[in-house]
């Protein structure tokens, strides 16, 4: 049987997504058409900032960047949390021509440096961090400082210190960079360095199309930004596709998530939807019981899970609890974000354990030999279409690696069910090589999630002598519960097979996560992946065996 590779969530409707070509004209028919319609709500004091206010700001800090010497497709880093400076800076150098690359604020100052160099970045546009982080570490080139002032009539100002600071004259687009080019984005890097990512404005504009025609956003509909603004998750989910659909964002008050001020905000902002990784549905879920405000409070529409995967018992418990449906979707930065999603109940059957169908790009499941898959048997997940970058900056091999005739090598495993349902099963490189059988950490991560008193597993390879690798496993008990590791280990036994069973378990306080709040597998590798009890597993934590 034929699978669809390019299913759509929506194949029919009235809804028609924004008529956007790109970050340049992004504002311009909600600053045209609904020029008081808010934006942006921001600040502890909750203020808002509107289209037509929000465009008057990006076309002043558009003005002062062409006043600098900047030329069109050059590069500039963009610093800062999530706050109106972040926002009227990426909208201001894209009015200019600009290409923005967005960077973690907490990167230590060897890591930024390096991204700041290769990317080839004339300058640094630095917006206000979280007030509890370190200042953001020196750069290269020259740092330019933006504030932005919003008084409570709704009017603003941004200032945009260039000083006496010239722009660092590097090669007129940088290496690999054209005019064309609206941001780069750089990988998580927790499995290799961390490439650079060039997207177009016609990518980004193919993207936010994407993802509001999956969801149908609208001018009604208002979201919390949970997710750091320098990936692609918060970045283009959250912020973009809401403000190119005429919705509103609310910009948290420490520029951050904060789960104890998450629900007075949604309020706030009469949120009809938001998105998360799975690690922040976990926390809201464990503490939904003394903070959720209910149904008529926070009325959303859906909820939407990304950048990992999601536990199907975490999934069905918040939509019990939320009373809305929980949508598992899955990107990738070399893709413009999103790349498949779970429908709206309106458009097809919510699968559980899936993250749904392809939302714009040709999707296919590939064997070894690039052949396509039956539906149920599993290979490489490939992409062809508009969302898919070119290729890596200044990386020729892994571009040749991972693109081959138009099509994105994703590196994930997976399969397509008949109705074209994309089920991943976790990334080749991750893979457990025990005495010859491949085992998806992922999945035995996902089962040992789903056992009472769980929280969050992390599952990573022990070498071995006779078998190479045998695997590991380190678990976080949810607070208030009491379960051993033999116990959990027994919970297992039912549910996976004899080789995939962990052959070593450690109950440990916390697991390390990148930025964006996905597992650090590098980190845990590192903290637990040796041999013998060598790793301070934390308070309360256990260690069994398998046997």
């Amino acid at each position: 049987m034929a699978v669809p590779t390019a299913a759509s969530v929506r194949d029919t409707g009235p809804y028609r997504p924004p008529a956007v070509t790109g970050l340049v004209d992004l504002l311009d028919r909600h600053a045209r058409d609904r020029p008081d319609a808010r934006a942006l709500v921001v600040t502890g004091d909750r203020l808002g900032l509107s289209y037509g206010a929000l465009a008057a700001l990006a076309d002043s800090v558009a003005a002062r960047l062409t006043g600098t010497g900047l030329r069109r497709g050059d590069a500039v880093g963009l610093v800062g949390a999530n706050t109106a400076e972040f926002v009227v800076a990426l909208l201001g150098a894209a009015r200019a021509g600009v290409v923005v690359a967005p960077l973690d604020p907490a990167l230590p100052e060897a890591q930024l440096s390096a991204r700041v160099e290769a990317l080839g970045a004339r300058a640094v546009l630095l917006g206000p961090t979280a007030p509890d982080a370190e200042p953001v570490a020196r750069v290269p080139v020259p740092a330019w400082p933006l504030r932005v002032d919003i008084s409570r009539t709704g009017t603003a100002t941004a200032t945009l210190d260039t000083g006496a600071l010239a722009p660092r004259d590097v090669p007129a687009t940088g290496e690999g960079l054209t005019a064309r080019d609206a941001l780069v984005l750089f990988t998580s890097g927790t499995t290799d360095r961390a490439k650079m990512v060039p997207l177009t404005h016609a990518n980004v504009a193919a993207s936010l199309r994407d993802i509001c025609a999956t969801y149908e956003l609208g001018p009604g509909d208002a979201t919390v930004a949970v997710m750091p603004f320098f990936h692609g998750h918060g970045l283009l989910a959250a912020l973009l596709a809401t403000l190119g659909s005429g919705g509103c964002v609310l910009l948290p008050e420490r520029g951050r998530f904060a789960a104890h001020t998450f629900w007075d905000d949604v309020q706030a902002v009469a949120a009809t939807w938001f998105t998360a990784v799975p690690t922040i549905h976990e926390i809201l879920l464990d503490r939904s019981a003394h903070e959720y405000p209910g149904p008529q409070v926070a009325p959303l529409r859906f909820v939407r899970s990304c950048s990992a995967p999601l536990n199907t018992a975490t999934q069905r418990a918040l939509e019990r609890t939320l009373g809305a449906p929980l949508l598992s979707a899955y990107g990738m930065t070399e893709a413009t974000h999103q790349v498949t999603s779970e429908p709206l109940p309106d458009y097809g059957p919510l699968k559980h354990g899936s993250v749904g169908r392809s939302t714009g790009v040709d999707l296919r499941v590939v064997d070894r030999n690039g052949r396509p898959c039956p539906p149920g048997v599993r290979g490489e997940v490939w992409l062809r279409g508009a969302t898919v970058t070119r290729g890596y900056l200044a990386d020729p091999d892994e571009t040749a690696h991972s693109f081959t005739d138009g099509w994105l090598r994703t590196g994930d495993l997976g399969s397509l069910d008949e109705d074209g349902y994309l089920f991943l099963a976790g990334h080749i490189k991750n893979l457990i090589n025990r005495g010859g059988e491949k085992i998806s950490p992922e999945h035995v991560e996902d089962v040992l999630a789903g056992c009472p008193g769980v929280a969050e597993a992390a599952v990573f390879a022990l070498p071995d002598e006779v078998y190479g690798q045998r695997v590991g496993a380190a678990v976080v008990i949810r607070e208030g519960e009491i379960i051993s590791p033999g116990e959990i280990l027994q919970y297992c036994r039912h549910r996976l097979s004899a080789v995939e069973l962990p052959d070593r378990l450690k109950v440990v306080a916390a697991l390390p996560h990148t930025a964006k709040g996905g597992l650090d597998r590098r980190a845990v590798v590192a903290l637990y992946g040796r041999d013998g009890d060598t790793a301070e597993p934390g308070a309360g934590s256990g260690v069994a065996g398998a046997g």
